[in-house]
C-alpha cells in the first residue's frame, strides 16, 4: 500500500514516467505516469500538448471564408470541418433548408471522407497491432509489416481509402482542402462522365467493405475475452440521429444514452446544444474536458464516434450494415457495447454503410441538378453540427454588421472523446 504521502497531491515523492512522443495517433500528445514505489501507478493522464487557436484567429475573418479556412484543424478530416462550417454558414445567410441537389452532394462528400478516414484508421494505423499482436517486434508491427505478409489486405485498405478520396476530389474539387461546400449550397454539380467513374468500381468497394467487417470480426472473436475487456470502461454516449432513430452523420438531432442505454436526451435540436453540454477545463492539458450539464462534470462526461453511433441509433438504413449492427449489438447482451477495442468493429459497419450508401446516391438524377444556391436574410450567428469521423462536431460563429466573425466556439471529437481516453489508460 502506498503511504499517504505518496499521494497525487504529492507528486514529488513518486515517480514520472512520460510516454513521449505518442505514435500512430493524428495529433500531437504525451502521457504521464506517477508511481509509486511499489510500483502502482497513482495518477494517469492524456496531455494534448498542441495549441490550435482556431477560435482566436478566426476573428475578424469573413465568414464566407470559414468553410476553406477551418479544414486546417484536422489533415485527415478536412471535409468535416468543411461541412460544419458550411452548414453554420448556411444558418447565417439564412438558408434554411437546402436545394435537393446541394444537400445530397453534400451528403456523397460526406461518405466518401468518412470512407477514407475509416479505411486509413483501420488499415494503417491499427491493423498491425491487432494482425500481429502486441507482443511482435515493432520493426515488423508497421504499415509496412501488414504490406509484405497481408498483400492483400494492405491492398483492399489502400484501395478504400483511394475510392473515398475521389469521391471527395469529385465533389469538393479537390482531394485534401476541397472548396465545394459554400455559404447556401455548393460551387458546382457533378457531370454524368464524373457519375458514370464512380459508378464503375462501387460494386467492387462493397465487397472490399464486406471483406473488411469480416476480418475485424475474426481478429475480435479469435481473442473475445480480451477485446472485450480491454481498456474497456463504462461511458455515456453521445451521437446525432435521424428523426427516426436511423443512424445519420450529416443532419439529425443530439442522442445521449446513459451506461445502461437508458436515455438522457433526446431529438435534441443541434442549435440548442449549449443547453445540454458545458466545457471543463483543467490545467494540464489544452483540450476541454465536456460534460453533460444535467449530469455534472464528475459522471457527465461520454464518448462520441463509431461506438456511440452505432450503439446509438435504431436501425441502418442499408441492408448489409444493417445485418452486422444487429451481430455487432448482439455481443453486448441487452447493454451497449462498451468495449475499447471494439471501436474497431464499429467503425468498419460504418465504413460498409459508406459504400452502400454511395452506391444509391450515384443513382439519384439530383446529382446533377442546377439549383446550387439558396439564401434568405442574413443572421448574426449560425451552428453547424456533423458527425466527423472520431464523432460529433461542433462549429458556432457569431458575425458583425460587417460579416466579420467576432466569436466562434469549436467543440471537436477528440475533445468529447477526452475524458474517455484518460479513463482508458487510466
Amino acid at each position: 500500500m502506498s503511504s499517504e504521502l505518496e499521494t497525487a497531491e504529492n507528486p514529488e515523492r513518486l515517480k514520472r514516467v512520460v510516454i513521449e512522443p505518442l505514435t500512430r495517433v493524428e495529433g500531437h500528445g504525451k502521457v504521464t505516469l506517477l508511481q509509486d514505489k511499489h510500483q502502482n501507478i497513482i495518477q494517469a493522464r492524456l496531455h494534448i500538448t498542441e495549441f490550435r487557436g482556431f477560435e482566436k484567429f478566426i476573428q475578424g475573418r469573413p465568414y464566407w471564408e470559414l468553410p476553406v479556412l477551418v479544414q486546417r484543424l484536422c489533415g485527415i478530416c478536412p471535409v468535416s470541418h468543411h461541412l460544419a462550417a458550411a452548414k453554420a454558414c448556411d444558418m447565417i445567410v439564412g438558408a434554411t433548408e437546402l436545394s435537393p441537389t446541394a444537400e445530397k452532394i453534400r451528403r456523397l462528400m460526406h461518405f466518401g471522407q468518412m470512407l477514407q478516414s475509416h479505411a486509413l484508421h483501420f488499415f494503417h494505423l491499427c491493423s498491425p497491432d491487432l494482425l500481429f499482436g502486441f507482443d511482435d517486434d515493432i520493426r515488423h508491427r508497421n504499415i509496412v509489416g501488414v504490406i509484405e505478409d497481408h498483400p492483400e489486405i494492405a491492398r483492399q485498405g489502400v484501395m478504400l481509402r483511394k475510392y473515398g478520396q475521389e469521391v471527395i476530389h469529385i465533389t469538393a474539387g479537390k482531394r485534401i482542402h476541397g472548396t465545394g461546400a459554400i455559404p447556401g449550397g455548393i460551387n458546382k454539380s457533378l457531370s454524368n462522365d464524373e457519375i458514370k467513374y464512380l459508378k464503375r468500381d462501387i460494386n467492387q468497394v462493397i465487397g472490399w467493405a464486406q471483406g473488411a467487417v469480416e476480418l475485424i470480426k475474426r481478429i475480435f472473436f479469435e481473442h473475445y475475452d480480451y477485446h472485450l475487456s480491454f481498456a474497456t470502461i463504462d461511458s455515456n454516449m453521445l451521437s446525432l440521429v435521424h428523426s427516426d432513430g436511423a443512424f445519420e452523420i450529416y443532419d439529425g438531432g443530439l442522442r445521449a444514452n446513459d451506461v445502461k442505454g437508458n436515455t438522457i436526451f433526446d431529438h435534441v435540436d443541434c442549435n440548442r446544444y449549449g443547453e445540454y453540454i458545458r466545457e471543463g477545463v483543467k490545467s494540464w492539458s489544452y483540450m476541454k474536458f465536456p460534460f453533460i450539464t444535467s449530469i455534472g462534470q464528475d459522471n457527465g462526461w461520454y464518448r462520441v464516434g463509431p461506438l456511440a453511433r452505432v450503439n446509438n441509433c435504431d436501425f441502418f438504413t442499408t441492408p448489409l450494415a444493417e445485418k452486422e449492427r444487429r451481430e455487432f449489438i448482439g455481443i453486448g447482451g441487452g447493454q451497449p457495447v462498451q468495449s475499447t477495442l471494439a471501436f474497431h468493429w464499429a467503425r468498419l459497419i460504418e465504413l460498409l454503410h459508406c459504400t452502400e450508401a454511395i452506391a444509391e446516391l450515384l443513382d439519384d438524377s439530383d446529382l446533377c441538378g442546377k439549383a446550387l444556391l439558396r439564401k434568405g436574410e442574413l443572421q448574426s450567428s449560425g451552428i453547424g453540427v456533423i458527425e466527423a469521423p472520431r464523432g460529433t462536431l461542433f462549429h458556432q460563429y457569431e458575425i458583425n454588421d460587417d460579416g466579420l466573425v467576432e466569436k466562434a466556439n469549436l467543440i471537436v471529437s477528440t475533445t468529447y472523446n477526452n475524458q474517455a481516453m484518460n479513463e482508458s489508460i487510466r
